[in-house]
């Protein structure tokens, strides 16, 4: 064989050796090692609950193990930039939340984290409404009363929170910015210590987490005056919404989705959003969620989810305005 033509078919035989791995590489299937869900608050909580609850049916349903990373300091912005700068490849998961991805941004411009710009919204998927509930001592029975009640007696009813900016406070000021009336904010080093001065009759209201109020409500010594979702709580469907008591268009719920960096391919966000929306629809994760008075969200895309979180940076924004609330007020 010329040596001309020698060169040639050895060169065809090498290209047929090396082009196909490239092919290889971009035809490789999603996921092919473990999966890292980064959740940026403390083991233990809700948030910390709700990851270990996707990352099980994730798990079952991918085939590869996802494994929960507990990120908490500074109010979740350690765990949220994290994932902001992981690569984006689908083997890191983000869970979202309203504190991340509404109230915070709303209220810090200097995060170093922009949820709209460095996150791809994947699906909505849990709900936490929290409870209004007063002391027995509390002449009202409802809403409306409570109103009337605090617009004869102007800023000496007082509400617990768990401490200053955290979403029972914002709540809090919501209501009676809604209702128009003035209340006395009681800030603590958490959440055990104002429920405790609320059972104790030093307080007189407290917006609640559902779980941890529902057996107060029940025993007689709390009383539940409505929840502030925009539908009754599972949990609890004898007790209204603030919305149908008095506050209509009244809706404040924390939520927890999932985020993945900016640049993951729509592909993997798709199946995730799928895998999402049959996670919250299976019968054992609801009854999950109800076990700690939280809600599963309604279905959504992707897309749907990220004008939630417009939506909700907007809201918040404007809210924190009108309001005249600060940052440095509510630290």
């Amino acid at each position: 064989m010329p040596a001309r033509r020698r060169l040639a078919f050895v060169a065809v035989i090498v290209s047929c050796l090396v082009l196909p791995a490239p092919e290889q590489a971009r035809a490789q299937p999603w996921p092919d090692k473990p999966i890292r869900f980064v959740c940026p608050f403390p083991a233990g909580g809700a948030a910390d609950a709700v990851t270990r609850m996707l990352a099980q049916k994730y798990t079952e349903a991918l085939g590869r193990q996802v494994l929960v990373d507990n990120r908490a300091g500074a109010g979740g912005v350690i765990g949220v930039e994290l994932a902001a700068k992981a690569p984006a490849d689908g083997y890191t998961v983000l869970l979202a939340s309203s504190s991340n991805f509404a109230f915070g941004p709303s209220l810090e411009a200097t995060l170093p984290y922009n949820p709209q710009r460095d996150f791809a919204p994947v699906a909505l998927a849990v709900m936490v409404p929290n409870i209004l509930v007063a002391h027995p001592s509390v002449p009202v029975q409802t809403v409306k009363d409570l109103i009337q009640l605090a617009k004869g007696a102007p800023g000496t009813i007082t509400f617990a929170s768990p401490g200053t900016g955290t979403t029972s406070h914002i709540i809090g000021e919501l209501f009676a910015h809604s209702a128009g009336i003035r209340l006395m904010h009681v800030p603590y080093k958490g959440g055990a210590p104002a429920a405790n001065d609320l059972l104790g009759g030093h307080v007189q209201l407290l917006f609640g987490a559902i779980s941890t109020s529902l057996p107060q409500i029940k025993a007689g010594k709390l009383k539940g005056l409505g929840v502030t979702s925009a539908k009754r709580s599972d949990a609890a469907p004898e007790i209204p919404t603030l919305a149908e008591s008095g506050l209509p268009g009244f809706e404040v719920v924390q939520w927890f989705g999932v985020a993945v960096p900016a640049a993951t391919s729509a592909a993997i966000v798709d199946r995730l959003n799928g895998e999402t929306m049959r996670a919250i629809a299976a019968a054992d994760f609801r009854e999950g969620l109800n076990r700690q008075g939280l809600d599963a969200a309604v279905p959504n895309t992707p897309r749907q989810f990220s004008l939630y979180i417009r939506d909700e940076l907007a809201r918040w924004t404007r809210f924190f305005k009108d309001a005249g609330l600060k940052l440095e007020q509510l630290r």
